[in-house]
C-alpha cells in the first residue's frame, strides 16, 4: 500500500504491519540521511474518507522512540517529500504509535503511517520544520542558476583597453547579461 524513498536506496514497499491501521518503515544509518519520500502504491486506495498521517521516530539518548508528525498522504495526494535532518534533535509530539513494542535498533530510525479519517488528519499540525521550503524547488534551482551564470560570465570581463582582438569570437558586453540578469531574476 506504501513505499518509502531515501536519496541513494532502494525503494522500501514492503512496511511492516505493526496494527491494523498501522505500518512502519526502518531507517538504518538515519543520521546520514536529509529528505525521505512517502508515497502510496497506487494498489490499493485509502478507503472513502480515510488517509495516513506520517510519522518520523528516532531513538533519544535513553534509546527511547521519539514520534514527530511530518505531514499526510491520502489519495488526493499520495506522495509528500519531507525533510527530517533538522528534527533529530526536536521534541516528540502526541502519536498513534503509543507504547507499542515496535522492534528496533539503536542507529535505526522508522517512518510511520497510520490510517485515520481524514477531519481528525486536518486537526493535527506537523512539525514546523518537517516540511519541504515553501518555494518550490524549480524556482531555487532557476535563481541558483542564474546567479551562477551571472557570477560565472562575470568572472570574464575585461574592459575594451584590455580586449584582444579576435575576428572569429563573439563578444558580449557584461552589462548586456547584467540587464538580462536583473529582467529575469526580479
Amino acid at each position: 500500500m506504501f513505499g518509502c524513498l531515501v536519496a541513494g536506496r532502494l525503494v522500501q514497499t514492503a512496511a511492516q504491519q505493526v496494527a491494523e491501521d498501522k505500518f512502519v518503515f526502518d531507517l538504518p544509518d538515519y543520521e546520514n540521511i536529509n529528505h525521505v519520500v512517502v508515497f502510496m502504491l497506487g494498489t490499493i486506495p485509502f478507503p472513502e474518507g480515510m488517509g495516513g498521517s506520517v510519522y518520523f521516530s528516532y531513538p533519544d539518548s535513553n534509546g527511547m522512540p521519539v514520534w514527530q508528525l511530518l505531514g499526510f498522504v491520502t489519495n488526493g495526494k499520495p506522495s509528500a517529500i519531507f525533510k527530517i535532518s533538522g528534527l533529530k534533535s526536536g521534541e516528540g509530539s502526541q502519536h498513534p504509535f503509543g507504547a507499542m513494542n515496535i522492534v528496533r535498533t539503536p542507529s535505526v530510525a522508522q517512518i510511520g503511517i497510520s490510517v485515520e479519517l481524514l477531519d481528525s488528519l486536518a486537526q493535527q499540525t506537523p512539525v514546523g520544520n518537517a516540511a519541504v521550503s515553501s518555494v518550490d524547488s524549480f524556482t531555487q534551482f532557476t535563481q541558483k542558476m542564474l546567479d551562477n551564470f551571472y557570477n560565472f560570465a562575470s568572472s570574464f570581463a575585461v574592459s575594451q583597453a584590455q580586449m584582444t582582438p579576435s575576428p572569429s569570437e563573439m563578444f558580449i558586453p557584461a552589462n548586456v547579461v547584467l540587464k538580462w540578469y536583473e529582467t529575469v531574476s526580479n
